[in-house]
């Protein structure tokens, strides 16, 4: 039976991309029509799968409110858009050019400094780990976003001046430079993985405990913290050499 003959078929409501019900009916309903009302039915079934997703790290911290107080920083210090991720372990080539590692996510890059010393060298999801536990701590301590106050841990651990050897022939003396940012963002975190490491050698407390120590008062600007004696250290140094 052809198109024509069927009883159903009325070619003068009939239009193209129109649909029928099973009465033979024209619901003259296009595409975007049908999508509308499938999710009215659906309701809360309807899920959009998309981008809207927030990144978080490790599935819990945000990285939409944090804050880079410190604006030469604001370069070298990866939490933000792009460089937001749910974990400190992307596998990147960051050692293949030179400044490449400033665009390494901070919380990834602090990973890989406490990958120091032979025993630990290459354990990254250990590493991970402790970066886990840390966040934990620092949130049960300070009641804030741990992220917010690992950024502010670094600001505070860079030494902004330090002193360089001039000279030559036997005749050598110490100059005061200033340092550069990314600089000043490296030691800072070598600062910071070398305090914690000292602090939990031979000590009850795990590594996690002793980076989230660190971590709060370097970021409070206490001088309980290696780092920020560390940099007061080497600021009184270089200042004498000026």
């Amino acid at each position: 039976m052809t198109d024509m003959e069927d009883p159903q078929y009325d070619p003068e409501t009939y239009e193209e991309g129109g649909d029928y019900e099973e009465g033979g009916e024209y619901t003259g309903e296009d595409a975007d029509g049908m999508v509308d009302s499938l999710a009215e039915e659906e309701g809360d079934e309807f899920v959009q799968v998309g981008s809207a997703v927030e990144v978080k790290l490790f599935g819990r911290w945000s990285f939409d409110d944090i804050e880079i107080r410190d604006m030469s920083l604001e370069d070298y210090i990866a939490c933000k858009n792009d460089h937001a991720t749910y974990l400190p372990h992307t596998a990147g080539r960051y050692q293949k050019k030179r400044f490449r590692k400033a665009s390494c996510p901070i919380i990834e890059r602090l990973a890989c400094c406490l990958m120091r010393k032979g025993r630990n060298a290459g354990k990254k999801l250990m590493a991970c780990r402790i970066i886990q536990h840390t966040l934990e701590i620092i949130h049960l301590l300070t009641d804030q976003n741990p992220l917010q106050i690992v950024v502010d841990a670094i600001i505070n651990s860079g030494p902004r001046e330090d002193s360089t050897r001039v000279g030559g022939a036997g005749v050598v003396r110490r100059q005061a430079v200033d340092m550069s940012p990314f600089r000043r963002v490296n030691y800072a975190m070598y600062l910071l993985a070398t305090g914690a490491r000292e602090a939990s050698f031979r000590n009850l407390k795990t590594m996690a405990e002793c980076l989230a120590e660190e971590l709060i008062n370097a970021a409070r600007g206490s001088s309980n913290s290696y780092a920020i004696k560390k940099k007061d250290e080497i600021e009184r140094v270089s200042k004498s050499n000026r």
